[in-house]
Formats: C-alpha cells, structure tokens, sequence
C-alpha cells in the first residue's frame, strides 16, 4: 500500500487506508453492456429499495431513454446509444423493384420485364414484408466484430457511481458527509451534508448532484445497508442477464478480462474495459465497465482525473512561492533599515 491518506495512485486496500480495522475484501460492480438489454429493471430496482423519489417521468425524445443522466433522483441510469445509418443510406427495402412512375424507357423496360416473369403479375411486388433486422432475436452487431456488423446498432448501459478508489467527491467534502465505507465504497450521510455542492464540481464522471428542493447531495451507496446485511445491491438481484455482476473487485476484475478475451475470440474486436485500471487518475474504478465503443459514444470522459491528485505539488508550489515572497520583504525591509 502505498502511504496513508494517499491522493493518487494505486492502493491496495482502500478501506484500510481510510482508517478501517481489518476490513473485508473490496467489493463493486462489474457491468457487461454487450448482454446489457436495456429493460431498466435495474434503475426500478434501485429506486424501489432505496426510496429515491421519481425524475418526472419525461419522454426525452432519445430513443427509450427517459432518464437522460445519472443525477439525485437516478441513481442508476440505462443509456441507449443509437448508432443509426448515415444519412440517405436507409434502406427501405424497394431496390430493383418495379414501382413508381418510370422516368425513361429504359426504366419502363425493366419494370414491363418484371411484371412479365412475375408469377403474380406483379400485384404483390413492393407490398410484401422486408426484413430491416429488426426486431429479432439478436441485437445487430451481436453475430461478429466491427468490419462484419449491420450499420445500425444499439449499445446499451447501465451507468452507476463509480466508487472511485480516490473519490474527488469525498476528498474535498468540508463537513465529512461523505465517507469510505469498510467494503471500499463510498456513501454520503444525509443527516452531515450542508449542500455546499463540493462533491458535485469534485467529481469527474459527473455523477453526483444535489436534489431539487432538498439541497442535500444524493447518489449510489452500492445499497451499504444490504451489504452490512451480506445481501447484493438492488440493481444486481434484479438485472435478468447478469449484466450488472457484484462481488469481490478482485474476483469481478479477473472475470472481465476472461469475457473480454472471449469477445475477441469471437471476432468482437472492439470490446474492452473501462475504469479497471488501478493506475489511471482515479486509481481503478469500484464500478467499472466492458464498453464495446469508446468510453465517449456512452458519455464517459476518456481520461478521467480525480481533480485533487495535484494537490499535495499545488501546495508545495504555492509554500515555496510564499517563501520567496517572505524573503523579499525580509529583504527590502532589511535593505530600507540599512539605508
């Protein structure tokens, strides 16, 4: 472990760190969007266990995403990602049918062919069902890799608090509302926080927000009161693919790259983790993800930093600029006084 009350960097064993007595191993969420369907059954889930109040019931116009982001009253939020045709490239299904007036005689010819050699005379041509891939029993892209895959596509995911192992949020809270639990994870206490909106601008993911009306900052606690009960977090029980997947981080990490190598075994070459790594500028996510685009096409910044990682050099600098300053006056005060 790296020293005590570190701001950046790996640790070992986070709870420790924040001053817990032989904690149990770290705990988190290992989130898998390509099996992820979309039923919300998670942001139900979480809402109903932890009596977080409704966000309006809003139609977004965004595909089935009435959520829009995560926030005080979504404590989880499905997004879906739709990666549609280009303009003017739909197919509607009528290629080389012989419909619609005809502009010349070559156009004629072809369509008076057609109707000759049709068995029906043409009277069903253009009326008949076409298959646009959808719906089916598959997503589009699900039978092979990126070169191989239909051009429309939805990429579905459920995004959470990531329980960073340096938290910005919890690093800069004044009154101490927030606080690493002995599982690794980190919760807010309502009855501390004073709204003073630190933890919103600390943290990089965007996640936490104060409630409307209330002031008070809210988001995910990985359900802390079913963990001290040896229980899993709401949104895991009730996730029917195991798409959101809890356990012990170690274990969920080791999992991840195992279904990562058998995506790309499978010729799904552009699926890869997010927030895994213990060495980028949160230290390693306790809630990370198997994306199967860049982080960005989610909303996910690409490079995420905890914001008081420069914090100890920021100071050191700034003594070091206030020594020099203090020397100067001792200076021209001793300076004056010889004169």
């Amino acid at each position: 472990m790296s020293s005590r009350h570190s701001l950046f960097g790996p640790l070992e064993d986070v709870a420790a760190d924040a001053g817990h007595t032989d904690p149990p191993p770290r705990v988190g969420f290992f989130t898998d969007t390509s099996i992820c369907i979309g039923c919300k059954a998670c942001e139900v889930a979480c809402k109903e266990w932890n009596l977080v109040p409704d966000d309006g019931f809003n139609v977004l116009g965004m595909s089935f995403d009435n959520t829009g982001m995560l926030g005080a009253d979504s404590w989880r939020h499905v997004a879906f990602v739709e990666q549609a045709l280009p303009l003017g490239g739909q197919n509607p299904g009528l290629s080389g049918l012989p419909i619609g007036p005809s502009g010349s005689e070559e156009q004629a010819e072809v369509a008076a062919a057609g109707l000759r050699h049709d068995e029906r005379g043409g009277g069903e041509l253009g009326t008949g069902p076409v298959d646009l891939g959808m719906p089916s029993f598959q997503r589009p892209g699900d039978t092979g890799g990126a070169e191989g895959r239909t051009d429309f596509r939805w990429l579905m995911m459920s995004d959470v608090c990531k329980h960073c192992t340096h938290a910005g949020c919890l690093d800069v809270c004044p009154t101490g509302a927030l606080f690493r639990t002995e599982f690794g994870t980190v919760v807010v206490q309502q009855d501390i926080c004073n709204g003073c909106g630190y933890c919103v601008s600390g943290c990089p993911f965007g996640v936490i927000d104060r409630r409307h009306g209330d002031g008070r900052a809210q988001k995910c606690t990985l359900c802390y009161d079913r963990l001290r009960d040896g229980m899993e977090p709401a949104c895991a029980k009730a996730c029917p693919t195991d798409s959101i997947q809890f356990g012990p981080l170690d274990e969920l990490r080791e999992r991840a790259r195992l279904r990562v190598e058998q995506l790309h075994e499978d010729g799904v070459t552009e699926a890869r983790l997010y927030g895994d790594d213990p060495h980028d500028g949160v230290g390693g996510s306790g809630a990370f993800f198997l994306l199967l685009d860049d982080p960005e096409v989610y909303g996910l910044p690409p490079d995420p930093v905890v914001p008081t990682r420069d914090l100890g050099t920021m100071w050191k600098y700034a003594g070091m600029a206030a020594g020099v300053l203090a020397a100067a006056a001792v200076s021209a005060f001793a300076g004056g006084r010889g004169r």
